[in-house]
């Protein structure tokens, strides 16, 4: 578009500067012959006033037409609008018929079958109380193995550097222990 009407300012620019050049030959009257009568008038001026009127068809024709473009591009734009917005609309609407749905199959599901509910609360009751036996035996080992680890757990001076204390390691032993014998316990202090 604006390559177009680059080149209309260009084109009258050239015939205005050519009519301007030779304005004296364009105002000459001559005889003219319009079919009927004879007249004495200036070709020169009557063509270029002939492409005047031309050109302000021209482009009284092209405003007009990419004003109907316009206006239809408009009318094509709000009518994809309300289409759209008419389908999300209906997209919703599906989404909430479905819901429905299938809140109804769940309610009639937990209605017909009171079997399940009271299965599902046992399986529940049941793993509690599996839970809780596995935490009281775990805190039981746990403590256990705190028991068996305090009687153990010497301190031994390292005497290459003064101030440093580090522990003696412990065996595990997989069976009981025994009661530790007063004699066989050995410390060394500094």
């Amino acid at each position: 578009m604006r390559v177009r009407l680059i080149l209309l300012v260009l084109a009258i620019l050239l015939v205005a500067g050519f009519a301007a050049q030779n304005w004296n030959e364009i105002t000459r009257p001559t005889t003219l012959n319009f079919a009927v009568t004879t007249a004495q008038a200036p070709l020169g001026l009557i063509l270029l006033t002939a492409l005047g009127v031309a050109v302000l068809v021209f482009i009284g024709a092209a405003a007009s037409l990419r004003t109907r473009s316009l206006i239809e591009s408009r009318q094509h734009s709000k009518a994809l609008h309300a289409q759209r917005e008419l389908a999300d609309r209906a997209e919703a609407s599906r989404f909430t018929d479905l819901r429905q749905m299938l809140d109804q199959h769940l309610r009639e599901n937990r209605g017909t079958n009171p079997d399940l509910e009271k299965t599902l609360a046992q399986h529940q009751r049941e793993l509690r109380n599996q839970l809780e036996q596995m935490y009281h035996l775990l805190t039981s080992r746990m403590s256990e193995l705190e028991r068996r680890l305090d009687p153990r757990s010497q301190r031994v001076v390292d005497t290459t550097m003064p101030g440093r204390v580090e522990a003696t390691p412990v065996s595990p032993r997989m069976a009981e222990p025994t009661p530790a014998q007063p004699g066989n316990v050995r410390r060394e202090r500094v």
